[in-house]
This record gives structure tokens, sequence and C-alpha cells, in this order.
């Protein structure tokens, strides 16, 4: 029973996708299947660390790949964090668990003609979800703020007077990034759309559902992976991904690592120096076209 609740949490209330759910009902099911092959009188709900970890060795055996094997980790983690906070259990058996090492994978930006693809080219809905839709893309995009700081977006911290947005990071920190002429008249049209959808005016989130609630994570994904289908063959197209491009965009114009390290939030600039691989890349192909001493 607590394995269906718990999958009827995250679709209820983390409004997770179906493939999502599917994939958390897979993990569980077949770690449930390992102990009972392992311990009979076992079950999954009051398992020690041990058993898990006896599951990672034979996913290790079975060459499973370390990234999958995370991935079925986590799936156990949120499980028991669910069974914690419903009191099922005491204490969570993975709290020190440690995920496997994994190579780092590069992720790639989108282009500069892609996002004006995406911004320019696409002909968006003309009502209000897809004004909503343009403006949470264009506003991702410029900037970089993070998936969950746009759901939390409340009118309080839009000032579009001062041309300014107020954002609530990691650790409650507290940061200011202007914004664009074009991000500007967007939010303009936008809180006049909006209007129309509110149903209590005590609800200040930004971004609404046409129903008048606040917006959630999993549909913000939904947005990024659906346009930018239309026009990229990229493998990953998040809200993170346009996080990424936004950085290396701007570093790519020669913007300060420094500057960029505090667009985003980061607490310390090797966060931000994972975003400079591209840039590297950019002033490679300059410096190869400009050296007067290159000939090819």
């Amino acid at each position: 029973m607590s394995e269906a609740a718990f999958i009827a949490y995250l679709a209820l209330e983390k409004k997770y996708s179906l493939n999502t759910l599917k994939a958390y009902e897979n993990d569980l099911a077949e770690f449930s299947l390992f102990c009972k092959a392992e311990c009979p009188k076992e079950v999954i709900d009051h398992v020690s660390y041990a058993i898990i970890r006896n599951w990672i060795v034979a996913l290790v055996d079975a060459k499973i790949a370390n990234r999958t094997i995370n991935r079925k980790i986590s799936s156990l983690k949120a499980y028991y964090k669910f069974l914690l906070k419903t009191e099922t259990i005491a204490v969570n058996p993975l709290a020190k668990h440690k995920a496997l090492k994994t190579a780092k994978k590069i992720e790639i930006p989108f282009s500069e003609a892609e996002m004006q693809q995406v911004l320019n080219a696409l002909s968006f809905l003309d009502d209000f979800e897809g004004l909503r839709d343009k403006l949470i893309i264009e506003l991702l995009y410029a900037t970089g703020i993070r998936r969950i700081e746009l759901v939390m977006m409340r009118l309080s911290n839009v000032d579009l007077q001062q041309k300014t947005i107020k954002v609530l990071g990691k650790r409650n920190k507290e940061r200011i990034i202007p914004l664009i002429d074009s991000l500007v008249m967007l939010f303009q049209e936008y809180f006049n759309s909006r209007k129309a959808v509110v149903i209590n005016e005590s609800d200040d989130f930004v971004f609404l559902l046409k129903s008048g609630s606040k917006i959630y994570e999993t549909l913000v994904y939904r947005i990024i992976n659906h346009y930018f289908s239309l026009v990229s063959s990229k493998v990953k197209k998040s809200p993170h991904i346009l996080r990424h491009t936004f950085a290396t965009h701007l570093l790519n114009k020669g913007a300060d690592l420094n500057s960029v390290k505090e667009l985003l939030g980061h607490a310390s600039l090797a966060s931000t120096q994972v975003y400079t691989h591209n840039s590297i890349a950019e002033l490679k192909k300059v410096h190869l076209r400009s050296h007067p001493r290159n000939k090819n």
C-alpha cells in the first residue's frame, strides 16, 4: 500500500508525468523483487542499508551504468523520504548513502540561432497560455534563473519601473537581476492577460495556470521541451539547459566570469566555471580564424 500511496503522491502533489511515474514504479518493483529473493520475509519499507548495498553490488555486477544505478537509488531515496514524512518509518536507510561516481556529461547549450527561432520565428498561441509560455522561455534565457525560482516568483519581486527582478535562490540568498527592454514589454502584456485568470487577489505568484493556480516545476519542463523540440535536435531540452545557454552566451560575448557568477546566484566561481567549456571552444574558433600565424 505504501508504494501505491507514494506513486499517488508523486502524481497529485508533485504532478510528475506518466513516464516519470512509470520509472519510479519500475525501480521500486525491481528492488522489491530483489528483496524477496534475498530475504523472503523483508518488505522494502523496512529494509536495512545492507540490503540496498547488496542490490547496488548486483546492479554493478550486471554491468548497469553508474548513472542508471544512481537514478534507481534516487527513486528509493524519494520513497523513503515519503515514508518518513508519513511517519511509516523512523529512520531513512539511505540517509548516509553516497552516489556512485559518474563521468560528467557535457551539457550542450542552445545556439543563438535556435534561441532566435524559438523566440522570433515560432508562433505562440494568441491567448493567455501562449503569452505565458513565451515569457517563461524569454525570462529563463534572459536572466538565467532556476526553474524553482521562476515558479516561486511573486508579483512583488518584479519591478518594471526599475527593470529588475528580485530572486530568492538557494539558502534563501536574494539577488537582483536586470531585465532587458523586450522582457519588460512581455511582462506588461502578460500582466494584462493575467488579470483574466486570477481567482484570488491574495495569490500573488507571477506565473499561473489558466485555472488561476500557481504553475508547477514539471509544467515548466514540458513547456521548454515542447517548444525547443520544434527547432532543436539536441537530446536534452530543459530549463537547466536554458540557464546553461544564458551563461554560455554571456561568456561568449565577453562577460566577466564574476558577473555571470552573481547573476546565476552561485556561491563560488567553481560552480560557474562548468559553463565555460563552450566559451573556450568559441575562443579557439576566434583565435584560429583571427591569428595571423594561422594560414589554414
